[in-house]
């Protein structure tokens, strides 16, 4: 079929269900009406927010939301009393459940980083049931290990005053060459160059800060040498000008990719940023579902998409973003910064995705103390993808209790 922009919807919310989820759809079949959930709960702990579904068999799912422990409850209790058919349902009905959160009632408010929390852990939940990583679930393992890219300067969230120091980034360089990880590919953010604090607004940029944005990343790329991989990590800040002028700075690094430059609606302005520049363009974590990433797609405005299981619409929303992504040759690249949780699910969801090349990870995501067991696996900048049921998180769960974030009650 030729995709117009006519059917170009149609193909992109319609004909994904039955070729993501065949596979899934066959594996639960014979279980399905074999078990109950008993209630769906969300508790926020210190670096991290989870929703907990609970069955009448003993098998629970969780899954990572982002927002405070009260938003969550609140969203589930709305969910309940519109009728959503969570508690009381069957966990394995996910395609009905993900309907019911995310398209029944449109009109009404649409918490998308919890709903896609229930998602996930929907998802785990089935695995479990019917004792199969998410992968196999999702079709099948197109890789056992990931490629990886991390994060420069992480942890520092106000401007560093020695981002134009020579000796400081060789400093940085060598401490990300010797990581025991082996990391091959790193954000180097341009809030530092910029002078401003992250994701801050900053709309229009002169010659002078397009100057210094070109000697930050001159020193970046001496730094680092030419065998590792540098993406220039913005944060939505900049109108379309001021992106060109970052592109073109930029460009004589030749880095992986130029992420979220501009708002992260689909506009003009990322036709006019395409047009002028050779970088390949990357946005995406921002995105909802797959309506919002149609238009990026349909006028071929960026090379590379980013979504974020939370933020997207949880493992089904962003399963469908990719097979419509598959259609236009454009890969997917997991944005997934560090939470423990999310980062398995990612894992999980990356392995089965034929058209996703990278992932994204957080620097010390293997040392999180949120696992008892099975933390991420990382060797030679690849992760290896992990082999129990479900997403493969075994929590500690002594270590979640002492670590409630403040007046947030114990889910028991």
């Amino acid at each position: 079929m030729r995709i117009t922009r006519r059917n170009f919807l149609q193909a992109a919310l319609a004909a994904p269900i039955g070729a993501s989820f065949a596979q899934y759809e066959a594996l639960a079949a014979p279980a399905r009406g074999t078990v109950k959930i008993t209630s769906v709960k969300a508790a926020r702990f210190r670096g991290a927010g989870l929703v907990k579904i609970e069955t009448d068999a003993g098998t629970t799912g969780y899954g990572p939301f982002f927002g405070t422990g009260p938003q969550a409850r609140a969203a589930i209790a709305a969910l309940e009393r519109r009728g959503a058919g969570l508690t009381g349902g069957d966990p394995l009905d996910i395609e009905v459940h993900f309907h019911n959160m995310f398209y029944s009632q449109p009109q009404r408010d649409r918490p998308i980083r919890i709903f896609s929390g229930i998602d996930i852990a929907l998802w785990d939940l089935a695995g479990k049931i019917l004792d199969q990583p998410v992968s196999k679930l999702l079709g099948g393992n197109f890789r056992d290990k990931l490629d990886l890219y991390s994060h420069c300067y992480s942890g520092n969230p106000r401007p560093r005053a020695d981002i134009l120091s020579k000796e400081a980034w060789r400093i940085e360089a060598e401490k990300l060459k010797s990581d025991r990880r082996g990391f091959k590919a790193f954000k180097v953010d341009i809030h530092h160059a910029l002078g401003v604090p992250s994701g801050r607004y900053a709309p229009t940029i002169g010659p002078k800060d397009a100057r210094r944005v070109h000697e930050v990343y001159t020193l970046a790329r001496e730094a680092l040498g030419e065998d590792i991989d540098i993406i220039v990590h913005c944060h939505n800040e900049l109108d379309e000008p001021s992106a060109v002028r970052v592109a073109e700075a930029v460009e004589h690094i030749e880095p992986l990719f130029l992420e979220d430059p501009l708002a992260p609606d689909f506009s003009e302005a990322w036709m006019a940023l395409r047009r002028s520049t050779r970088v390949p363009l990357m946005t995406g974590e921002n995105i909802e579902l797959a309506e919002m990433a149609a238009p990026f797609l349909r006028n071929q405005a960026v090379d590379y998409l980013q979504p974020d299981l939370v933020h997207s619409g949880g493992i089904t929303g962003t399963k469908r973003i990719a097979d419509l992504a598959a259609l236009y040759r454009i890969p997917v690249c997991l944005h997934s910064p560090g939470d423990l949780a999310l980062t398995m699910a990612s894992q999980q969801w990356s392995a089965a995705v034929f058209n996703c090349p990278l992932m994204e990870c957080g620097r010390w995501v293997d040392e999180s103390p949120l696992a008892a067991s099975n933390a991420p696996e990382i060797e030679n900048g690849r992760m290896k993808v992990s082999t129990l049921p479900g997403i493969g998180l075994v929590l500690d769960h002594d270590y979640l209790k002492a670590n409630l974030a403040d007046g947030e009650p114990w889910w028991g």
